[in-house]
């Protein structure tokens, strides 16, 4: 562990006029508080603290950054208080590491809702002061370092949470080193076989080749000298998982990988990188499609670089990557450079971002979503993937994830642009709206008076802000309706325990659900948001069971017109809780099929015959056959044992198929009727645990040819 005379040193480095007194106390406070505890690896625990500072200190961090990672861990961990920290610290040290406790408390790898949920305090607690999440990472990435020290399964679950979370997150905040770096830690958690692999391989490879790193730097170094520019350049192998995540992607084994070499040109100025540029070209081939220019298009993050992949040596890809010593500033540090101080001052950084500016940004389109899932799915949306630039017709840049379609560019415009989309053209070319979108494409947004956002929107739609404005203009379209059968459904859930919906009693049902008016009452409940049950409750407790009205298959759905029926799709057999999509057929009624059903991609260009609809929120009967199959191991009374589970869990065996017997395992498909998709996922886990049982899915037959005619 370093001293706090050694830590003063590393922060006077950067900044010569730091407190040093107060940071020694921070020094002194912190192991004091932590004194007799130790780590899993048999260290006194202030090292941990201490090293979490030293690596804010090579960010360039305030003092207040320091001595919160000093402290970071006396309030949860310590009898120290917040009053305390904040009597002898100061309120803004007292703050930052309240921050960091409460981080420290969310178990962000939870599952679904609650996930949500802590997703929405992470983002809560970076919009306050972004300094929290920097000295998080900077306790994670520690913590990653000695990981091994921890049991194997709490070092399989902080890898995948480091993996899942935090990396992603470095990288979205512009800090690619601690990305690599943490990335790469988990990965060797994750599958250390994989990781010796890929070392391995180098090792062979610069036997083979020499240090390749060292003589294409030094041909670059001549041929910008040629051209008279005064510029750094540096070399690297990519990290193991980089290379990794490459050789998946592209499906291709290491031999046959080639840019695993890095490469970075520093100039002097921004004219410099340019012509750094030119001389690399002439010099070598650029690869077609790996040019990106994030000087003239920067990153939301503040991230510039000219990014070029060329034919080296030996025809090897290398990446290379120009930019200004202010640029590579921001780009080792990301947001982080906003605090960045240089001989006692802040370091006036012209291309760090007001982190106030990016955390705004980031999260705008968050804010609109009520419900827990979609605000996940945004969030990740957001968080895990790049970027692409598109333009306007007027040459105007649009920002957009990778992956967007003309739809995310057509609402990234406005609102109203989006929800009056009937097609695109990209480069002059009209194609579908479901068409992914490159870097450098025109993108013209046809419009048309009347139009509204379709249902299918939803599945082609990748960004948040569109998928949230699909929602809104849905449900508002579908709003009187929905309070019109919200009335019906209200009316006769009253009658049923022998009381009547009158507007005192649904007055009194939206204040006890909080869902403001009658109206909005109304609809939520015709939308299948909230149920019968739930309004009948809130006003007449003492009357109601806690098992609520179990809903007739023949109602099972909303959403449908008055006298149409309903089946459900035998290629994906959708079950209550899934999210689902009614096709009309003439004379048919309609056909329901689950959201992701392949079958579904038949009608793209039939949009009038496609129904939003929804399965009811109510208690559902176990009536809904499901084909599960098995493949189980071919032993005396096995398949009774797997009836016997099925049958514990509530579900009935309709059917029972053999598609396969072999000497060791039979394969076959069991047909069972259930409830809903909780239902379903509880059986297969269930199957799942049992030894014998080597396989179990969910069997979804191919969709036959649809019925084009309607």
């Amino acid at each position: 562990m370093i001293s706090a005379d050694d830590l003063i040193e590393l922060v006077r480095t950067y900044n010569p006029k730091t407190n040093a007194d107060k940071l020694a106390d921070a020094f002194e406070f912190g192991e004091q508080m932590h004194e007799g505890q130790f780590r899993h690896s048999g260290e006194p625990y202030f090292t941990h603290p201490v090293a979490v500072a030293a690596i804010l200190t090579e960010q360039r961090l305030d003092d207040a950054s320091i001595i919160t990672a000093l402290l970071h861990d006396t309030i949860e961990d310590t009898k120290a208080s917040y009053e305390e920290v904040s009597e002898r610290f100061g309120e803004e040290v007292a703050k930052l590491v309240d921050g960091v406790t409460k981080l420290t408390n969310l178990q962000l790898s939870s599952r679904e809702t609650k996930q949500a949920e802590n997703f929405r305090k992470l983002f809560m607690a970076m919009s306050k002061d972004l300094r929290v999440i920097l000295v998080k990472l900077a306790d994670r990435l520690h913590n990653m370092r000695t990981i091994k020290a921890m049991r194997p399964e709490k070092q399989a679950q902080k890898a995948r949470e480091t993996m899942d979370i935090y990396a992603p997150l470095a990288g979205r905040m512009g800090m690619q080193w601690m990305r690599e770096e943490l990335e790469d830690l988990a990965f060797r958690v994750l599958n250390p076989e994989g990781r010796q692999s890929i070392i391995r391989r180098f090792v062979t490879l610069q036997r083979e080749t020499g240090d390749v790193i060292h003589r294409i730097t030094g041909d670059m170094r001549l041929e910008l000298e040629k051209a008279e520019i005064d510029a750094e350049v540096f070399g690297r192998a990519k990290k193991p998982y980089s290379i990794w995540r490459k050789m998946q992607a592209k499906d291709q084994g290491f031999s046959r990988l080639s840019d695993i070499y890095g490469f970075r040109v520093i100039t002097k100025s921004e004219e410099d990188a340019y012509r750094a540029l030119g001389a690399i070209h002439q010099r070598w081939r650029a690869v077609p499609g790996r040019f990106k220019d994030y000087i003239s298009q920067p990153k939301s993050n503040g991230y510039r670089s000219i990014h070029t992949t060329v034919s080296g040596r030996d025809g090897k890809r290398v990446e290379v990557q120009i930019r200004t010593r202010q640029m590579h500033d921001v780009a080792e540090t990301g947001v982080a450079a906003h605090w960045s101080y240089k001989d006692g001052v802040r370091s006036g950084n012209p291309f760090a971002v007001d982190p106030a500016k990016w955390i705004s940004s980031l999260t705008e389109q968050f804010d609109a979503e009520d419900d827990h899932d979609e605000f996940l799915e945004a969030v990740k949306l957001e968080m895990y993937s790049d970027q692409v630039f598109c333009f306007t017709p007027k040459g105007d840049v649009t920002k957009l994830p990778k992956g967007a379609t003309p739809i995310d560019f057509a609402y990234a415009i406005h609102t109203r642009i989006g929800h009056a989309c009937v097609g695109a053209k990209i480069d002059g070319i009209r194609v579908p709206l479901w068409t992914r979108l490159r870097n450098g494409q025109s993108v013209e947004v046809i419009t048309a008076e009347g139009q509204t956002p379709q249902v299918s929107w939803l599945e082609i739609a990748t960004t948040g802000k569109a998928r949230t404005a699909i929602r809104r203009a849905l449900r508002e379209a579908d709003r009187e309706r929905f309070v019109k059968l919200g009335h019906e459904l209200a009316r006769s859930a009253f009658e049923h325990v022998g009381r009547k919906a009158t507007d005192k009693a649904l007055e009194t049902a939206a204040r006890a659900l909080r869902v403001g008016t009658v109206h909005d009452l109304l609809s939520r409940l015709g939308a299948a948001e909230l149920t019968a049950h739930d309004v009948v409750q809130s006003v007449y407790p003492e009357i109601i069971s806690g098992e609520g009205e179990e809903i007739s298959p023949r109602r099972a759905v909303i959403g449908l017109q008055p006298g149409q029926s309903f089946e459900r799709a035998a290629c994906c057999q959708p079950l209550p809780g899934e999210r689902i999509i009614g096709i009309t057929h003439r004379g048919r009624g309609v056909e329901v099929h689950a959201a992701d059903c392949d079958a579904l991609s038949a009608f793209e260009a039939q949009p009038a015959r496609w129904v939003d609809v929804n399965w009811h929120a109510g208690t559902h009967p176990a009536a809904y056959a499901t084909t599960v199959e098995l493949t189980i191991g071919n032993d005396a009374g096995v398949l009774g044992r797997i009836c016997t589970l099925i049958g514990e869990k509530k579900a009935n065996i309709s059917d029972l198929e053999f598609l396969d017997r072999k000497p060791d395992f039979y394969r076959l498909v069991v047909n069972v009727e259930l409830r809903d998709v909780e239902q379903l996922h509880s059986l297969m886990l269930t199957l799942e645990a049992e030894s014998d049982v080597a396989a179990v899915s969910r069997f979804r037959a191919k969709p036959e040819r649809p019925d084009w005619k309607g």
